[in-house]
C-alpha cells in the first residue's frame, strides 16, 4: 500500500484508503457497503487492445463497457478484456481488486468526473481508494477518455 500511498501523497492528490473487513467484488456491493452512488464506484479492468495492455477506469452506472467504442477511441480494430491469469501477471493482484494506479496507459470515463470523489481497488483486497476524478487523471497516464 506504501507505494500507491506515496505516489497519491507525492502528487498531492486528495484521497483516502478504506480498510473494510469483506472482500468487495462488484460495483452495486461497493456502492452498498460503502453507502455511495454507484456512479461513484469505479472499477477497473485491464484490456488489450490492438495487442497493447491498459487499465479501463469506468463508472459503475454503466451497465457494460462497449468493447467496440473503446477500440474506437483508441484508434484500434479491436479491444478485449485480459483473462484472468494475464491481470495478474500485469498487476500483481486479483480480478476484482485491481488498482486504479497501474502502470499502464489508462482509458478513463468521462463520467466519473460528475462526483466529487470516486472509490475503486487499491489491488488489495479488503481496501478501497477514494479520490477526486480530477487527481485520478492527475496521477494516472491518461491515453483516452470515454463518454
Amino acid at each position: 500500500m506504501n507505494d500507491i500511498e506515496s505516489r497519491l501523497t507525492e502528487k498531492g492528490c486528495r484521497y483516502e484508503i478504506i480498510h473494510h473487513e469483506r472482500n468487495i467484488r462488484t460495483a452495486p456491493e461497493g456502492a452498498e457497503f460503502l453507502g455511495i452512488e454507484i456512479g461513484q464506484t469505479a472499477p477497473t479492468l485491464i484490456i488489450i487492445a490492438d495487442g497493447k495492455y491498459y487499465s479501463l477506469i469506468f463508472s459503475g452506472d454503466r451497465e457494460q463497457v462497449d468493447f467496440e467504442k473503446i477500440a474506437r477511441v483508441l484508434g484500434c480494430k479491436r479491444a478485449e478484456l485480459a483473462n484472468r491469469k494475464e491481470v495478474k501477471n500485469i498487476t500483481g493482484s486479483q480480478v476484482g481488486s485491481i488498482s486504479m494506479l497501474v502502470e499502464l496507459p489508462c482509458i478513463l470515463d468521462r463520467m466519473l468526473f460528475r462526483h466529487p470523489f470516486v472509490y475503486g481497488g487499491t489491488g488489495k483486497p479488503k481496501t478501497t481508494l477514494k479520490i477526486s476524478p480530477t487527481d485520478l487523471a492527475r496521477v494516472n497516464r491518461v491515453a483516452a477518455f470515454f463518454e
